[in-house]
Order: structure tokens, then sequence, then C-alpha cells
């Protein structure tokens, strides 16, 4: 289309992501045409990234190539913005598929074989069920850290890349190790993880006075964007975060639905579908069969153990849909994940991550689903800023009668979507009745402010006052709730 870019010209070339991206699509056609079960595309589907390339385009020496691996990336891109590139400093965060697929790119790209570096973490271990999709892992490597493995065959496989891997929970890192990153890539398939480093990038951001308006602006210095990938099946999704500019991952959390545990009274008595007959066996069954004997949930005759008791338990309650590869998935908690998908979004997050690096065009903004079951749709949204959001904005705003105790406003705020808080700790900010603002505090000094627990909230603060919230699953310093009483009493 633009024939500055025309492959007649110097800068014919090739892209790893964008190579990674055509080629998941080609691969999850073969996978449909195969299968029969999933819509085709409609004979032909066009991408492109043009609005990644350098503008005004590079000139032709930086173009030239210089007889290494990156004259491809070279001839797209030049050699100021593959600079940039090797110069970069990337958090990729989650080993796993996407992960895998992430490290790939990013090597492949040039990224950190110049002075910069890639972080990989994973509190994972290789399992045997990672083989078919997570493609940096071979059989000898059951049972070691994915992050090791995984940073080990990327400095072997492509030379001059240096990558760092960390075996250990994200928490335990520092505000001030954050710092170090230009951007950090998220794999998770936890909405947990997801809120901690959401929270910890937007605490990382410094504001600035506008003098004109008197508004608290963003430092951009110091906003260190999350590009965040998913995948189930044939979907998947890639997200764009700018800390406390554009919407963040505690704005948009009430889309995901909280995880309902299944009570195991449920379980052990009235199972009402194939997962509750599976969990029995696995969680009820297993234990009396084999005792303390820890049970490897990859071993196939484990499976075909606990598929064989399922069976019988689902034949007693009459539950029809118990199936092997069904067990497999309970036991394992495994979300369905097909290679094809994670090799599409992997290389649209590559994608994103190059423009961050390199400032060569507008991210995304700031949602690309992909859809990849019934044809091939990738429409793209703008998420936009919560302004009751617990991390980036104002806080929220939670109504209560005020002859409520205080452990009814705990666990209203346990139960409130928007929150989500896990043991939250509260300080009253202003408004306070009693001579000490804080009103409970976890750890070793929760006895003394026991007895606050059952005294009505109309003798611990005012109506209207702002609490100050701290919980373990939120690193934001505090959380901003106003508490307004409610005209009518409890029922």
């Amino acid at each position: 289309r633009d024939p500055r870019y025309s492959r007649a010209g110097p800068w014919a070339g090739a892209l790893a992501p964008v190579s990674s991206f055509i080629g998941g699509v080609a691969a999850q056609e073969a996978l449909k045409a195969v299968t029969g079960k999933f819509t085709p595309l409609r004979q032909f589907l066009y991408w492109d990234a043009l609005e990644a390339l350098p503008a005004p385009p590079p000139a032709a020496a930086e173009c030239a190539p210089r007889g290494d691996r990156y004259d491809g990336s070279r001839a797209v891109i030049g050699e100021a913005a593959l600079g940039a590139l090797r110069r970069g400093r990337y958090f990729v965060v989650g080993a796993g598929a996407l992960g895998c697929e992430w490290l790939k790119c990013l090597a492949l790209l040039g990224a950190a074989t110049d002075g910069g570096v890639v972080h990989v973490t994973d509190m994972d271990q290789i399992e045997r069920s990672n083989l078919n999709r997570q493609f940096l892992f071979r059989k000898a490597d059951v049972g070691r850290p994915k992050s090791t493995v995984a940073a080990e065959f990327i400095m072997k496989r492509v030379s001059g890349v240096t990558v760092e891997a960390h075996f250990c929970p994200i928490q335990d890192k520092p505000a001030d190790w954050y710092r170090q990153f230009q951007v950090i890539v998220m794999g998770l398939d936890s909405i947990e993880a997801r809120r901690w480093l959401n929270a910890m990038a937007c605490s990382l951001v410094t504001f600035e006075v506008d003098m004109e308006t008197g508004q608290r602006k963003p430092d951009l210095t110091s906003v260190i964007p999350l590009v965040d990938g998913g995948t189930e099946g044939f979907s998947g999704h890639v997200r764009v975060m700018y800390p406390c500019v554009s919407g963040c991952f505690e704005c948009t959390l009430n889309l995901f639905p909280p995880q309902q545990a299944v009570p195991l009274c449920t379980i052990a008595e009235t199972p009402r579908n194939a997962a509750h007959c599976i969990l029995y066996a696995h969680l009820i069954e297993a234990p009396k069969q084999f005792g303390d004997e820890k049970q490897d949930k990859d071993d196939p005759a484990y499976q075909q153990w606990v598929f064989q008791r399922a069976e019988e338990r689902a034949a007693q309650f009459n539950i029809p849909g118990v199936s092997l590869m069904h067990t497999q998935g309970v036991i394992k908690n495994i979300i369905p994940a097909i290679a094809s998908t994670n090799a599409i979004v992997a290389a649209a997050c590559a994608n994103e991550v190059f423009k961050v690096l390199t400032n060569c065009a507008a991210y995304v903004n700031n949602n690309l689903m992909y859809i990849g079951g019934q044809g091939v749709y990738a429409p793209t949204f703008r998420y936009e800023r919560s302004p009751e959001c617990i991390v980036c904005g104002a806080g929220v705003q939670v109504e209560i009668a005020s002859s409520a105790t205080l452990t009814q406003l705990l666990e209203q705020l346990a139960a409130d979507p928007r929150l989500r808080l896990k043991t939250p700790s509260l300080r009253c900010e202003a408004g306070a009745l009693q001579d000490d603002p804080t009103l409970y505090m976890r750890g070793v000094l929760e006895a003394e402010y026991r007895p606050n627990l059952d005294k009505p909230l109309s003798q611990l603060f005012a109506d209207g006052s702002v609490l100050l919230v701290t919980d373990p699953s939120v690193p934001s310093p505090c959380i901003k709730v106003a508490v307004k009483f409610a005209s009518l009493a409890l029922s």
C-alpha cells in the first residue's frame, strides 16, 4: 500500500511478530479443516501493522544488511528502532504458552542484545502436559522451573540476548526493582496476580501539578506500560494499559465474575454436574484409595482411575458428561489452549511492545479481541478509566446503615465486586469519633482493635467519612472508601 515500503525497495524484510501472527492464523485454519468443528475463514484475510513503521521512513543506509540475524528486521524498521529494542528492559510475567511465544518474538526482534535485558518470572514447574504447546521445553525438563528453562533455551538458541530468570512470587520484589523496566508483559492465568501487578505499576506513577489548571497530571516518564494477553480455545485478547493514563485493569474488574469455590458438601452429597463427580473422585475417593501418597495429575493411569470412579459416581445420580478429556481438565484446572491461538495473541502483544519501546506509533487503544472460532474477527475497543477505581481513581463509595457493625462493613467490603478484598485493615482519614483513627488492624495488633468489630458504625465515625483501606491483594498505599449512612436500618 505504501510504495516507500515496497518489497522492491531497500526496506524488504520481515518482522518476527508479523510472521508469527500469519503463521498462527494459517495453522488455525488447518485445524479447522481437519476437525470440521469450526467455521473457516471466508477465503482471504489481510492483516498489517503499517502504523508501526517509522515515519518518515529510515534512510537506505539504516536499512542496509550487516550480515547478522537481524537484517530482516533492520530492513523494515531501520537501525535506530532496532537499537531501541536492543537496549530495552523488559519484564515478562509468565513463562507458559504465551510466555514462550513472547520470549521467541522478543529474541528474534533483537531485544536485549546490546545492554538491555529481559527478566522472566514464573512460579510453575514444567509438567508433561505443557509440552504440546510450550515449545521451549523438552521431556527432560519436566520438574524444572519454567522460567529457568525458558531463559536457558532462548540464550542458547539466540546468541547475544540476555534473559534473567526468576522463580519467586512477584510480590517478593520491592517497588524500586520494578522501576527499571520500560514495559511489563503479562501472561497470567490469575486475576489476583494481574490486580497486584496493575496496582504496583500505578503506585510507581508520580504526578505533576499543572500551573494553569491546578490539576494533577501523571509524569509520563514514570509510567511503565502494561501489555496483557490471554487466550482460551480459538479466542484471545490483547490489552495495553498506561497506568493512571488509560483505563487500568482494576477499572474493569467488574467484567470478571468472582470465582466461586464449590462447597465440599455439594461434591460429597448432592453433585449437580460432571465436574462435581470428577472432583468427588479426585478429592474424596483418591485420598481413601492412596492415603498420603501424592498422585501425579499428569499420570495417565491416575487420570484413568479418576475417570472411572467419576463415571460410577455420575451413574448413581444420572449425570451425563463425564469424559476422560473433561476429567483431565478438571483435576489439572486446565484452560482450553491451542498453540496457534497462543502464537497469534503473543504476536499481537509483541507488536505492541515494539511500539512502546520505539515510540514509532500509537498503541492499541486499548483492547483487541481475537475471535477465531467462526471465521476470523479482531475488533478493537477502548476501556475507559473509572473515576471510582480503587487503584488509579478517587476511590469508591459504599452505603450502609449507621446501626451496622464494623464486622458487617468488613463483610460488605469483601463482597463488593469493585473491591474483592481479602483481609482488609481500616483507618479513618477524617470524621473519626474516637481518639485513635485506626478502626481495625490485622497482624500483631489485631487483638487491640477487636472490640471495635461489634460496635455500630455510628459510634466509630461520622456519616460521609472517608476510610483508608489496606489489603495484601492490592499493593497500593491505601484504598479510599467513602461511607454514606443509609436512611433505612438493617433488616
